[in-house]
Order: C-alpha cells, then structure tokens, then sequence
C-alpha cells in the first residue's frame, strides 16, 4: 500500500521476485506430465505430413490450436476441449467454404449441418463424424449449464463412472485433441 491508502497494483502486492518464485514453482509441479503431453503432441504431429497441415480458418482457427496445443501441455484440460472443437468446426466450415465444395455455405452454419456435408463430401468419414459429435457432447456441458442429474454433467458423469473428475476431464482432453490432430492430418489438410 502507499501512503495514500491504496494499493498501486491492482492485481497483488507480491513483488516480482515473489511472483518469479510462484512461476518457477508452478512451472516446476507436474514437469513430467508436461514433457509426457509435449511428446505425446509430437507424435500425433508427425501424420500432418512433412510439411505440415493447412488450417482453414483464418486466424480464429489457427489460434485456437496453437492455443489448445499450449492448454494440453500445461494441463489446462476443459480449455483443451473448447478449443479443439471450436478449431475443428471453423476448420471444416471454412474448408467446405474456401474449397468451394458447396454452392452457399450459410453466413452462421451449425457444426452438425457441417458434419453434415463434410460426410455427404467425403470430406471426414462416417467414424469421424461419430467422434466430432462425441467431441461436440464433451464440450456442450463445459459451456452450458448442465443439471447434476444431466447424464453429460461432468460431476454426474464421476459419480456413476467411479471416477474423478479430474480423470475424466484428463481423458476428454486426451479423446480430443487427438481428434483434433486427427483432422488435421486428412488428406485435404496435410501438407507434403
């Protein structure tokens, strides 16, 4: 506080010598899951093609895997989920747009009516479109309010399933980034 009574930064009065030492505790908590998530990324990188992979969607699309990237290694595991479907929606809409394989995409498509011509297109098999509306089902109760007694409430889904919630949010994350990685990978997005 300064004399004035009243804090200069608003966020913390720790210094940076203290948030530093927070940093470098937090950084230092769960090292080896990183590095198990960071390898895992790689792996599933190496099906993009040599070259790697052409993201359809501009800057919302892009960032949004960059980012879901960075959120599974750090273990931020529920903005994992969001943002592997987000990516994976402007993805296929935007390629089905830019590829020209429909006459008129509408200006706010819904990601099922995508599903929808991506499948008619041979844009994304029949198991695929399974996942991505498995996808779709994993992310719907993170964004929208689900009652407890929701079979998707994630607190529900502990409860009967005999496992932690942090289990399963681990594992959704796991289910979808893989899928996301798996996307990228098809042939109308890979690279060399």
């Amino acid at each position: 506080m300064n004399a004035e009574g009243y804090q200069q930064d608003l966020l913390s009065d720790l210094s940076d010598l203290d948030l530093m030492r927070h940093l470098l505790a937090d950084m230092h908590d769960g090292l080896d899951g990183k590095i198990t998530r960071l390898r895992h990324l790689a792996d599933l990188s190496g099906a993009m093609g040599k070259r790697g992979t052409m993201i359809f969607g501009g800057p919302a699309a892009y960032l949004a895997w960059v980012e879901a990237r960075a959120c599974y290694v750090h273990g931020n595991f529920v903005a994992t989920i969001l943002l592997c479907q987000g990516m994976v929606e402007q993805l296929l809409a935007a390629y089905l747009h830019a590829g020209l394989l429909v006459d008129k995409i509408p200006e706010r498509i819904q990601f099922r009516e995508t599903l929808r011509l991506c499948r008619e297109r041979d844009v994304i098999s029949d198991n695929d479109v399974k996942d991505l509306e498995r996808l779709m089902s994993l992310r719907n109760p993170l964004s929208h309010f689900r009652h407890v007694d929701d079979a998707s409430n994630l607190e529900r889904r502990s409860l009967d399933g005999g496992a932690h919630p942090d289990v399963l949010i681990r594992r959704d994350a796991d289910f979808a980034i893989g899928l996301a990685a798996r996307v990228l990978a098809k042939p109308g997005f890979r690279l060399g």
